[in-house]
């Protein structure tokens, strides 16, 4: 036993986190509805994350600007980061139609399952629809990126907020004369390495809160409801999948020259959290580390293209409301034409800008497209008891663009990323 205990203490942290996930699924399932007692475990280790997401990104971001001492390449950074994901937002949505028009996941659902599920999730999914009613609409979000008191906006986690009064601030303290602003820099790189230290020690939590969280979840919904909606949820895993290891895949051998196999070596870590916690947010923290220590990544590129991405890049969430608007399109039986398909695309994009990176975020999103569409709202209620586990699939691949994001940016900046071919990576070691 003691021999055991002394190996798992040397294991490699991705190791450990892949284990407690793996051990969560039988807990799940054996405990059923009573996995719900752990579940605070898990809620303990998301909140303890959570707390350095905002310090960390303000000081982060603040730092990596002021740092960078010329406006001009700020904005070829930020050219780059939002072309790229915009256009890997409209790639996910066409990958998750073309497979929702080949494979027809609504076709063979019968009356009495449909039945069923409608009446099971009829009341959670008015609860999302009024929550998607409420959400201002394009325009308005672009006018609240700018924040009408800051410290709300820190108190309050908004992100979009935080990352424009975090640049803002950055480029004013590069036009300050002289070296005024050096305190204040040198101030907030000490908050944001003590940050960084602290995520450090919050993850020695994370396989035993990934445990808890995994089995929460696999006992509270069970292997039933997944056989019912197999071919939806199969349909959605396949995209998720052909997404990040095809298109993210060719994008870093191509845009960054790097080898794929050490890019995902690299975001491990960040991938398994993100799985366990369906959480952008969350993540955020450790998908920092892990373009900076595993990737090589500098700072000031990290610290403005990932929190950038965990608030406006969803592109597993995108491809999910591609099939999903399929369907529930299928189910009822209602044809969608090119035009309406084109009109998915375009609205599954903007909707994901400003979307918060918080677990369920998608469902609401997704609303928004249906009633665009003019397709019953109430389908959602098909859906939604996959949802949990199907948004944990499309968290990864979210944070996998992210940091996919990162390379390719940092690449085309000149920086000397670690390259493809030439080991293992260091911080993959501890």
């Amino acid at each position: 036993m003691t021999n055991l205990f002394k190996l798992f203490l040397r294991t490699r942290l991705h190791t450990k986190i892949l284990l407690g996930l793996l051990v969560g699924i039988p807990v799940g399932l054996l405990l059923g509805p009573r996995a719900e007692y752990i579940r605070p475990i898990g809620d303990l280790f998301i909140r303890l994350i959570r707390m350095i997401v905002v310090p960390l990104v303000f000081a982060s971001l603040f730092v990596g600007t002021a740092s960078l001492g010329n406006i001009r390449k700020l904005g070829r950074i930020g050219v780059k980061t939002i072309t790229y994901y915009l256009c890997t937002t409209a790639i996910a949505i066409m990958i998750g139609l073309a497979l929702g028009n080949a494979v027809r996941p609504g076709s063979g659902l019968d009356e009495d399952t449909k039945a069923q599920l409608l009446a099971s999730y009829q009341t959670e999914a008015l609860e999302k629809i009024e929550i998607a009613r409420q959400k201002p609409s394009v325009v308005e979000t672009l006018i609240r990126i700018v924040p009408a008191n800051p410290v709300e906006s820190l108190a309050e986690a908004n992100m979009l907020q935080i990352i424009f009064f975090a640049l803002l601030m950055g480029i004013a303290v590069t036009l300050v004369p002289g070296n005024k602003g050096k305190p204040l820099i040198d101030f907030f790189d000490a908050v944001s390495e003590a940050m960084i230290q602290m995520v450090h020690i919050v993850m020695k939590l994370a396989p035993i809160g990934v445990l808890a969280l995994i089995a929460a979840v696999v006992g509270k919904f069970g292997a039933e409801i997944l056989f019912s909606l197999l071919k939806y949820s199969l349909v959605v895993i396949a995209g998720l999948a052909i997404h990040m290891l095809v298109v993210y895949s060719t994008a870093v051998r191509f845009l960054a020259r790097r080898g794929p196999l050490e890019f995902f070596r690299g975001i491990r870590p960040a991938q398994l959290i993100a799985f366990s916690t369906s959480s952008s947010n969350a993540t955020l923290p450790v998908t920092m580390e892990c373009a900076e220590e595993n990737l090589g990544v500098s700072e000031e590129v990290s610290s403005f293209v990932l929190p950038l991405g965990a608030t406006i890049n969803m592109d597993g969430t995108a491809l999910y409301q591609g099939v999903a608007a399929i369907f529930i399109a299928q189910v009822y039986g209602l044809p969608l034409t090119f035009v309406d398909q084109l009109t998915i695309v375009l609205m599954a994009t903007l909707a994901s800008i400003g979307a918060a990176g918080v677990p369920g975020i998608g469902i609401i999103t997704l609303a928004m497209v249906l009633e665009t569409l003019g397709l019953p709202l109430e389908g959602i209620a098909l859906i939604l008891g996959v949802d949990r586990l199907l948004d944990m699939c499309r968290t990864a691949v979210n944070v996998t663009g992210d940091t996919s994001a990162a390379l390719i940016v940092a690449s085309t900046e000149g920086e000397p990323v670690l390259p493809s071919s030439e080991g293992g990576l260091k911080a993959d070691e501890r």
